[in-house]
């Protein structure tokens, strides 16, 4: 709900020092201190709470550090549904290097250690040196981020001797933690020292139930015209009204899109998280200021969305980081392989990049005009373009389901009144990339790019790689049609006399950059850019214009236009 619902965030306030020792009690700033083992349970407005599967019970320990406490500063007021706050942890008696402060929800995860194998944790594709626990920490950071911890520059005497002097001195240290509305309660957990690592996320350790996941469809909505919505309920409040415009009518006026990949998100605080996607704040903060200019009818993001990778309440600070994007123009989806590939789970590839999701989650919080469930494949039509959006985590071979679809929709087309046809997907076809892992499947290759060809594909959109790679008019490796500098200088491709689609990947959309080769790069390959960013598509009847944008500095740094004759 909106910060006007009177919503709060549930706190459980507890210490316990990971091969060290426990607090007694725990306090919050502006409300009573409370021992351990009682909770203070101030409820969000939802009744539902996540349920998650325990591995082993919270334990007790022994109390050799009477002086330990957690307080967190909430003004006390109620939180809304994003809050920043000060956690305090005091009464340390020898600080350390080792000392973490982990933000776990629910408030009855174990925090027990599991003697079981890390490569669990880095076959999701988390390398971090996270504190591994039975279930996960949100996120978490050294006490060191604090730098008066180590000195001690927050002291206090906890017992003095009789002539007056400190026997006792403890230290304290204050971290600032960005919270959101997940729906339950959150505990904060003092840890000292390594703890073991954990099985499988989206089957064990990462599940949290997150309730309701509501969907509704509107109705009657006219194309290119602006709609005020809330939702919410009497019983538990409503959001901020929220402006919504929907896209031109396929087959009229102009179409402003915005295209990108391999999003995910990353920390507004110092903190820690699992698999942090440096680049996805300053994509989304762009898009947002590209949106205010009332230029963007729509947003695909072609992949790898969120990167929760089982670890479910990612998902919930990925969905807020793109609302002020998603809530306001269409937002439509391509699934990738961390949304879908597990072993066993009918994917092409049985990576386990998904951490046991297996596209559920996905198809949950993107419920696209798809073909059917578990086959997320669609085309929609926005003023003079026609999409058409693949899974390249599906069967795709010649006669499977997916690929008649795709020979069947490319080869409906109307092409006067949506001349363009641009086709996404996930994985590519052409990458400089030279990677550990191969980018390009040349088994997806063989089988989807006559399908292309034949159907005169203008412009294709992967993600994956994470950079910007533009190629010629490319077909089996060679170039079938160079641009032409127009009176701007601007790369132009003439498509009157098709030659074969251009290939754009635009994976730069938050994910850690891949860079390129210096050598023996291929003639096909026209521009390549290693930076965080999105590209824009400007269409009309005769013409389109691609410009990849930096999201850091906003300056354009490709652009190349389409063009053919009026039809």
């Amino acid at each position: 709900m909106g910060s006007g619902s009177g919503s709060m965030v549930r706190l459980l306030l507890l210490v316990l020092v990971v091969g060290g020792a426990c607090a007694a009690a725990a306090a919050v700033t502006g409300l009573p201190a409370l021992p351990v083992e009682e909770t203070m349970r101030v409820s969000f407005a939802g009744k539902s709470e996540f349920r998650t599967v325990n591995r082993k019970p919270l334990g007790s320990c022994l109390n050799p550090s009477p002086y330990l406490k957690i307080s967190v500063s909430s003004g006390g007021a109620p939180l809304p549904d994003e809050a920043f706050l000060n956690v305090t942890v005091s009464g340390v008696i020898r600080p350390d290097r080792s000392h973490w402060l982990a933000m776990i929800t629910p408030s009855n995860s174990s925090v027990s250690g599991c003697p079981l194998n890390g490569l669990n944790y880095i076959q999701t594709g988390d390398l971090a040196s996270l504190p591994l626990l039975c279930h996960y920490p949100v996120k978490a950071q050294y006490l060191t981020s604090d730098p008066g911890y180590l000195s001690c520059k927050k002291s206090a005497c906890q017992k003095r001797r009789a002539s007056g002097t400190c026997k006792v001195r403890t230290c304290a240290a204050t971290l600032t933690f960005h919270v959101i509305n997940f729906r339950t309660d959150v505990e904060f957990v003092l840890f000292s020292g390594g703890i073991a690592v954990l099985p499988s996320p989206a089957k064990d350790f990462g599940w949290h139930d997150p309730g309701y996941i509501h969907s509704a469809v509107m109705t009657g909505l006219l194309p290119s015209q602006s709609y005020t919505y809330r939702y919410g309920s009497d019983s538990v409040g409503w959001s901020d009204t929220i402006k919504f415009r929907t896209p031109p009518a396929a087959g009229s006026g102009e179409l402003n899109s915005v295209i990108f990949g391999d999003m995910g998100k990353a920390p507004l605080d110092p903190s820690v998280e699992h698999y942090i996607q440096p680049g996805s704040t300053s994509v989304a903060k762009a898009v947002a200021t590209e949106m205010q200019t009332g230029m963007v009818d729509s947003i695909f993001h072609i992949g790898d969305i969120s990167y929760a990778t089982g670890f479910l309440v990612e998902w919930d600070f990925f969905l807020h980081l793109i609302t002020p994007l998603a809530s306001q123009v269409s937002y439509m989806t391509a699934i990738g392989n961390h949304e879908r590939d597990y072993a066993g789970s009918g994917s092409v590839y049985p990576t386990p990049d998904s951490g046991g999701e297996c596209g559920v989650a996905y198809e949950s919080y993107f419920p696209m005009p798809a073909s059917g469930k578990d086959k997320p494949w669609y085309s929609i039509e926005q003023g003079r373009v026609h999409f058409v959006v693949m899974s390249t985590e599906h069967e795709f071979s010649e006669k499977s389901e997916q690929y008649n679809w795709m020979v069947d929709d490319l080869s409906s087309v109307d092409r006067s009144r949506t001349p363009w046809v641009i086709f996404i997907g996930h994985r590519p076809m052409y990458s400089s990339n030279s990677g550990i892992l191969p980018s390009v499947d040349p088994n997806f290759v063989a089988s989807v790019e006559p399908v292309l060809l034949n159907n005169k594909v203008d412009l294709v959109f992967f993600g994956h790689v994470h950079n910007y790679e533009r190629t010629c008019a490319v077909y089996q490796g060679k170039c079938r049609g160079m641009p032409k500098k127009d009176a701007k200088g601007i790369d132009t491709y003439d498509n009157s006399n098709y030659a074969a689609p251009i290939h754009v990947i635009v994976g730069a959309g938050g994910f850690s950059l891949d860079g390129f080769p210096k050598n023996n790069l291929a003639s096909w390959s026209l521009s390549r850019i290693s930076e965080f960013g999105y590209a824009k598509v400007h269409a009309t009847k005769t013409d389109m214009l691609i410009q990849f944008v930096n999201s850091n500095t906003t300056a354009v740094r490709d652009q190349f236009k389409i063009v053919k004759g009026a039809r």
